[in-house]
């Protein structure tokens, strides 16, 4: 019996990166066997500008197939070139009451959202949706950059932060391993120990590099510029919870920080693996 696809999930405003986004989608769907939906939210203050009832439907209705025909003029060709499906659908009201109400109903394995292209190393989450997503989605979370797509049908060469080699978070992790480039590269902060490099055995004995520094105030500048020079396009952070890190030295990742700083696709674990 053929496995059940992973439910992706696209959020987006429709505005710079969508093109990006969706070609990282694809990727990722193509690896795991994944089904793609692009989902919009307009606030209603973007649609209705008169009091009177009779107008102000008049302008939704209108606005219906402007955004309709938008999100189609956008997905349709990206779709035909690589071959896949991909649905979509959008609403009008709350952003984040919208998306609240569309993760309940719908349930997705995966969301995608993607970064702005004009604050590419300024990403400011603070009250954004990126951060109410990581706040309240426990799937897997997958965060794109334009300055460095993962291709459809590409290797991808894969990083991981603190040594949380991709395994139980990940439902698929194998069909992800199949693609990455060989050897993993493992990024690790401690507490206090001299920057070092070494090659050591995985669980699952798959061979990694791990590169080993001291936590300071330059950490996110130094991990982006490992990054940059190991030409890691995609890398995963483990959501572990305060007080389960296994290794005593080693300095809890901050998700926030390390989305705000890094120009690179990155692959949020999710709590639980709810494809069952």
């Amino acid at each position: 019996m053929e496995k059940n696809k992973y439910k992706i999930v696209v959020l987006s405003d429709l505005k710079d990166t969508i093109q990006t986004t969706l070609k990282s989608t694809i990727s990722l769907a193509k690896i795991i066997n994944g089904e793609i939906e692009v989902f919009s939210v307009k606030k209603p203050s973007e649609i209705v500008e008169k009091e009177n009832q009779l107008s102000a439907m008049r302008s939704i209705n209108s606005k219906h197939m402007v955004v309709d025909k938008k999100m189609k003029a956008i997905i349709a060709p990206i779709s035909k070139e690589y071959g896949v499906k991909i649905g979509y659908s959008f609403a009008f009201g709350h952003v984040k009451g919208e998306i609240d109400k569309y993760i309940k109903n719908h349930r997705p394995d995966i969301i995608v959202l993607g970064k702005r292209k004009s604050k590419p190393l300024n990403f400011k989450i603070g009250d954004s949706i990126t951060e109410f997503v990581l706040n309240s989605f426990g799937g897997t979370i997958l965060i794109t950059t334009d300055n460095d797509i993962l291709e459809p049908n590409g290797k991808i060469s894969l990083g991981v932060l603190n040594g949380s080699e991709p395994s139980a978070n990940l439902g698929f992790v194998e069909n992800l391993m199949v693609h990455v480039q060989k050897p993993l590269k493992s990024f690790k902060f401690v507490k206090s120990l001299s920057s070092t490099i070494e090659e050591t055995p995985t669980s699952s004995d798959r061979k990694t590099i791990e590169y080993v520094f001291e936590h300071n105030d330059n950490t996110a500048n130094t991990l982006s510029n490992y990054l940059a020079g190991n030409n890691i396009n995609l890398l995963f952070v483990d959501r572990v919870d305060k007080g389960t890190n296994k290794k005593v030295n080693a300095i809890p990742s901050d998700i926030k920080e390390v989305i705000n700083k890094l120009n690179t696709n990155i692959l949020v674990a999710g709590n639980i693996d709810r494809l069952q």
